[in-house]
């Protein structure tokens, strides 16, 4: 099988096993962030971002939920390899279009990793998959809010609904999301613990004994 354009440089058939590191840090660590930060977002926009990462008076990192430092405590890089990787895919300028949509089926896109996927950029546009469609295409946002209240206008009960939240949406977001399901008349919200987490717990109960 040939190697598509499709696949990212982290195939299986690419990875090396070599001799043990002694450390995940240092100078090589801040290399490979800023390589990352800098081929995403480039240099005015790493700059700016990665000095207000997990500051007092800026955001917190996506990658994990370490706990900060007291303000007045906190270092210039508040941060880890991880996480710049993190905000460099969320800041990215990359971008992924309508064009990109059209030229990729959902097929294809299913094949690939969550990594690959993450690396195309940013979506510009509200997406619908129709029915018997094989790609996903573009839909203008007063069509698709008109599209998700015909689907919650046609439930039996809100309790047929279930509004799921990411972790990755900001606590302000979430705060009107839940209040627009309550408003809809359900408390149907599952957080992004539980949908991740729920089967991760079990599963680890059931191998080793504890979740």
């Amino acid at each position: 099988m040939q190697k598509s354009d499709l696949q990212s440089d982290y195939d299986e058939a690419d990875l090396e096993v070599g001799d043990r590191k002694k450390a995940a840090a240092g100078v090589t660590g801040v290399a490979v962030a800023m390589k990352r930060s800098l081929e995403q977002m480039g240099l005015v926009r790493s700059a700016e971002t990665l000095l207000e990462l997990n500051q007092a008076e800026g955001f917190d990192c996506p990658s994990c939920a370490w706990p900060d430092p007291d303000p007045g405590h906190r270092k210039i890089a508040e941060f880890c390899e991880n996480g710049a990787k993190a905000v460099a895919e969320e800041g990215t300028k990359r971008r992924a279009d309508p064009e990109f949509f059209a030229r990729y089926s959902i097929d294809e896109l299913a094949s690939h990793s969550e990594l690959w996927l993450g690396k195309q950029g940013r979506i510009t546009h509200p997406m619908v998959k129709r029915p018997g469609a094989t790609h996903y295409t573009p839909i203008e946002w007063d069509e698709a809010f008109a599209l998700i209240g015909e689907q919650l206008k046609s439930l039996d009960s809100p309790d047929q609904a279930t509004f799921y939240t990411s972790g990755r949406a900001s606590n302000e977001a979430a705060f009107v999301y839940q209040l627009f399901a309550r408003a809809f008349g359900t408390n149907n919200l599952p957080d992004c613990s539980n949908m991740c987490h729920e089967s991760t717990s079990i599963a680890l109960q059931e191998s080793i004994g504890i979740g």
